[in-house]
């Protein structure tokens, strides 16, 4: 069954295109008809046309406008015009709305006839297709996710992956070597960085799964695994062993697209971690990167090559106190690293009275844990002999009381080191910046320029300057240019429109409001004033 909708203000038309179609098409068609603009609207809301045969001069709004209301509606209404002008301007916004046919009357019978069944056939190949492909989603869909579900928890297991990994590969589809984990977080709500009442998350999570699943898909070419508490972890095929700068930015867009969009839906809150791209066996290191990630930002979007990301640990020991104390060192934080480190020699203490040289031995270890991140992050120069007192000190350390304060002592210090280098590099990334800007403000430049130029996203770098600058980066080059402009303004005789475009912008209008909105008077205002 066909529904088609004419329209045009000639009841004889109208008579005439309907005897034709019940002649031709008998049953297969439902015909509904309209004589104004404004009533061919309203009617299509109701009626949802298939086919839609529109003139272009009709009372009130005409054919054309009436057309683009029609397709916010109706993205796949068939148009097929006919009326009796044929100018070009006409015809060519006509094509632009996706008309099938532009025909000019009088139009003979069988051409009448033989546009519809073009439109027909299209219509009936449109419906075969999605009937087809919803079978077929349909039996995917089943079986999909349970296979989906096996690679992502082969990949971070390795329990038989490699052998696995081939069947795995061709019933997915995945014909890349390469691929990247980024894992979805959600909870309660965000505090400081970090998401609430995981596990009461999970148990409702069963609910929400799917709208996740299907919005991960429809952003992103991937493989999804199914909740694992509060988590889904999501593996992203790769044909390159490392991510270019855009493609990495694309991706960072997209999970932060993906965040806004699932918030919007659902009473819940988001953050999503992205590891490296890594060889398809080692997907798990990808996976702990993502985590890190998670861990590392307070931001609710996070790369791992955004982040100064820390390593897992083994599980022997109380990790909940040790993952925070090596969390509290990566970040610098003195404070924390204290707490941490206290509770940890606490624990060893309470739990190992009698093994000193052990106790020894794991503050030994802790330490040159911590001077390792110092190194790393630039913050100390290494050199061979650094540690040459190290385990005399240490076994001539009589009590526990010196034993910790020494623990204490060189934590905190590996921790000023990477706190200084950090803070150190950090400024020369916005130092860097700055000078970018300051040499190229005059040029049509953006956020996204001065991002590639220091090599980080342009999310992670707008936080980093508004966080040393105190302005965003349109303020910050806005308040350069007016600054520069106001310099041309009182010190030389360039006219408006010069300085206009030596400060970066092409329309003097634009640069005049611009300027009166920053500076509270005109260009020509400020010029006298000065004067």
């Amino acid at each position: 069954m066909y529904k088609i909708m004419l329209a045009d203000d000639e009841g004889i038309v109208i008579d005439s295109l309907n005897f034709i179609i019940e002649k031709n098409f008998g049953q297969s068609c439902t015909v509904e008809y309209a004589y104004t603009g404004r009533s061919v609207i309203e009617l299509a809301e109701k009626f949802k046309p298939d086919i839609a045969i529109m003139d272009i001069h009709m009372p009130g709004i005409n054919g054309i406008e009436a057309m683009k209301e029609i397709r916010k509606t109706n993205k796949s209404v068939i148009f097929i015009v006919m009326t009796a002008f044929d100018k070009f301007n006409y015809a060519k916004e006509a094509i632009n709305l996706g008309v099938l046919e532009y025909l000019t009357k009088p139009v003979n019978q069988s051409v009448v006839i033989q546009v519809l069944q073009k439109a027909m056939d299209i219509i009936e190949a449109d419906r075969n297709k999605r009937s087809n492909d919803l079978m077929i989603r349909e039996k995917l869909e089943i079986v999909l996710p349970i296979i989906e579900s096996d690679f992502i928890y082969a990949a971070l297991s390795g329990a038989d992956f490699e052998r696995e990994k081939d069947n795995f590969c061709n019933l997915l589809g995945v014909n890349e070597e390469y691929g990247m984990m980024l894992v979805v977080e959600f909870g309660e709500s965000l505090v400081d960085g970090n998401l609430t009442n995981p596990v009461g998350m999970s148990v409702k999570a069963q609910s929400f799964y799917p709208t996740i699943r299907e919005s991960l898909k429809e952003e992103l070419n991937c493989i999804v695994s199914p909740i694992m508490v509060n988590k889904i972890v999501t593996f992203i095929p790769s044909e390159k062993p490392q991510l270019e700068y855009d493609d990495r930015i694309g991706i960072i867009e997209k999970a932060r697209k993906l965040i806004r969009d699932l918030t919007r839906q659902l009473d819940i809150q988001f953050k999503i971690g992205i590891g490296s791209v890594t060889s398809i066996y080692r997907l798990g290191d990808s996976y702990k990167e993502a985590l890190s990630a998670i861990r590392n930002s307070k931001g609710r979007v996070a790369h791992v090559k955004d982040l100064s990301i820390g390593c897992e640990y083994e599980e022997d020991y109380p990790i909940n106190i040790e993952s925070e104390l090596f969390d509290k060192i990566e970040k610098g934080d003195i404070e924390g690293t204290m707490t941490q480190a206290n509770l940890f020699f606490d624990w060893m203490v309470n739990n190992y009275p009698n093994y000193t040289m052990d106790i020894k031995l794991k503050v030994l270890e802790f330490v040159l844990f911590a001077e390792q991140k110092a190194f790393l992050s630039g913050g100390m120069t290494y050199y061979f002999l650094y540690r040459e007192d190290y385990l005399p000190t240490l076994i001539n350390i009589e009590n526990n009381e010196q034993l910790r304060k020494w623990f204490i002592d060189k934590l905190t210090q590996a921790c000023r080191n990477i706190t200084s280098k950090r803070e150190e590099q950090t400024s020369g990334l916005i130092f860097k910046s700055k000078q970018y800007i300051e040499e190229n403000y005059n040029k049509d430049i953006s956020l996204d320029d001065v991002s590639r130029i220091v090599d980080i996203s342009p999310y992670y770098f707008s936080k980093l300057f508004k966080e040393e600058t105190g302005e965003n980066f349109i303020e910050y080059l806005t308040n350069l240019r007016i600054e520069r402009a106001k310099d041309l303004l009182m010190h030389s005789g360039m006219n408006i429109k010069n300085i206009c475009v030596d400060t970066g912008y092409s329309d003097p209008n634009y640069f005049s409001r611009i300027f009166k909105k920053q500076v509270g008077v005109t260009p020509t205002e400020y010029r006298e004033l000065c004067n």
